[in-house]
Order: structure tokens, then sequence, then C-alpha cells
């Protein structure tokens, strides 16, 4: 291509709903954390390694009986309420700091001894759970 000389329509997404394509043998239910894995796909969280937080979930998909990218999912994401794994709890002192996924509602401290995947950025911590900021680009930048 050459530089444009006169105006062009530039496509653009706006607003924050994504939609994605869904991994193989994958069930996602609505309102599940969901991270992106090594392939490219979405997929439920789950305490593994080599992929990364993008999410949460805006709709149920069951992609079970599917093959990678045969159904998508809509979802979304920003800051969201999670659990906060009990043996391995996020801290009002890791505020700014990464976490990790454990499943597609719980997030810890650490990374396991690396067999996790980073979630966010912990935005706050109460008694009941953690704030997290769940963006892949940061994810992956950070």
């Amino acid at each position: 291509m050459v530089a444009l000389t006169a105006d062009r329509n530039t496509p653009m997404k706006s607003g924050d709903l994504r939609v994605g394509q869904v991994g193989a043998a994958t069930k996602i239910v609505k309102g599940a954390l969901i991270m992106r894995n090594a392939a490219g796909y979405l997929i439920k969280g789950a305490t593994a390694v080599g992929s990364f937080g993008v999410g949460i979930a805006q709709t149920l998909v069951d992609n079970t009986a599917g093959a990678n990218g045969a159904l998508s999912v809509s979802w979304r994401p920003g800051v969201a309420y999670l659990a906060n794994l009990a043996g391995d709890p996020c801290l009002v002192t890791d505020i700014g700091a990464k976490c990790w996924i454990v499943d597609d509602q719980t997030v810890a401290k650490t990374n396991g001894t690396a067999t996790r995947s980073p979630a966010g950025v912990i935005e706050d911590v109460d008694a009941n759970g953690v704030w997290v900021r769940l963006d892949e680009a940061l994810n992956r930048a950070y």
C-alpha cells in the first residue's frame, strides 16, 4: 500500500464489547474470567501457562463438541471483582501488581511456581475479593 493522498473512511472498533473465537472442547459460562491461549483462542480461566487474562464473558457458549473457532463468545475487558485464593491471597499491599489466574472466577497473588497465567493488575482488595484490571494488551506488556 501507498500512503494516503485523500480522506479515508477507516474502520474502527469502538466501545468495550468484544467478540472472539472459542477454543476447542471449551464451555464458557456468562460471568466467567476468560483468557486467550497460546493458539489465540478464548478459553475459561484455569491454572495453566502460556495464556493471558482478557476479560469477563458476557454470554454462555458451549463449544465442548466443537473445533477451535467453531463458536464465538462476547466478552468485556475492564475492572472486575473476582474471588481471592485463600491459600495465596492478594493483599492491599499488592495493589498495582499483577495477579494470576486460578480458575474462571479466582485469582492469586503469585504465579504458583510458574503454573499460572497472568490475570491482570490488582486495582483494590477487600475482605471478600479482588478488583482486577483485565486488559490483554496490558497483560502482555507488563
